[in-house]
């Protein structure tokens, strides 16, 4: 027979337990690496868009003492898994494609008749490296932390921690502030393997192009070589219907 002394004990488990659900301090908290992953989505469909694409990318660098440099390339990319990047000038190299499948980059160039192995961090030219231009979003590269929120120029921002999910991405670190009222980009630090900050890059004058507003000016600056910057200027942005084939060693053929 149960006694009264059992109901008692009872009533008051089942109290304390009512009271800990309800607790503030125990309550579910927000799942905080699903709300960066979701800040960082939106960021980057507003960097490139998700379907296939084309665009031209201007780049001209500059250093103290040196003559400016300006390179031309056309990049076609669909998702983060598949890109042709084609030299357009100087037109000394026009010819050379660079193809990534996956996180695999390899140049090709009309006069060698294998490809040449890359990797994603060597450097292009001036302050822009290979994984700049073949890799079109973060979310694949990254794991994503919401550390903070800053007010930057009157609007609050979002400052996301990225970091790299092996070695074989472009940067190892990267700090990247979102617009919290539209989720555009506003800059970006890159850090090294031991954590020294490399260079930033601003993104700058957002303007309608392949059915959003994108940045089409990026300006990245080296941080240990003070005056030494590149400019990447983007334009010609379109839409593409692009099969998987021309993303092979065969098809480049009838690119270069």
């Amino acid at each position: 027979m149960m006694t009264l002394s059992f109901f008692r004990t009872r009533l008051i488990l089942t109290q304390v337990a009512l009271a800990l659900a309800c607790s503030p301090a125990l309550a579910q908290q927000p799942d905080d690496g699903g709300i960066a992953r979701s800040i960082l989505e939106k960021s980057d469909a507003i960097r490139f868009p998700a379907e296939g694409f084309q665009v031209d990318i201007d780049i001209a660098s500059t250093a103290p003492g040196q003559a400016p440099e300006t390179r031309k390339y056309r990049v076609l990319s669909k998702g983060n898994e598949n890109t042709v990047v084609m030299i357009l000038e100087p037109a000394s190299e026009r010819g050379q494609i660079m193809l990534m499948k996956g996180r695999d980059l390899w140049v090709f160039m009309p006069d060698v008749s294998q490809p040449i192995r890359l990797g994603l961090a060597q450097r292009l030219t001036g302050e822009v490296a290979n994984g700049d231009l073949a890799r079109s979003n973060f979310s694949g590269d990254y794991t994503p932390t919401l550390l903070r929120s800053e007010r930057v120029n009157g609007e609050d921002h979002y400052v996301l921690e990225l970091r790299a999910v092996d070695r074989g991405v472009t940067y190892h670190r990267v700090l990247l502030w979102v617009n919290k009222s539209n989720y555009r980009p506003l800059k970006a630090e890159f850090y090294s393997l031991s954590n020294r900050l490399m260079k930033t890059c601003t993104y700058e004058n957002f303007r309608d192009m392949a059915g959003k507003r994108r940045p089409t000016r990026l300006v990245m600056e080296d941080a240990l070589r003070p005056g030494e910057q590149s400019v990447l200027e983007y334009g010609q942005m379109k839409l593409r219907d692009l099969p998987d084939k021309v993303f092979s060693k065969d098809y480049l053929k009838k690119l270069q």
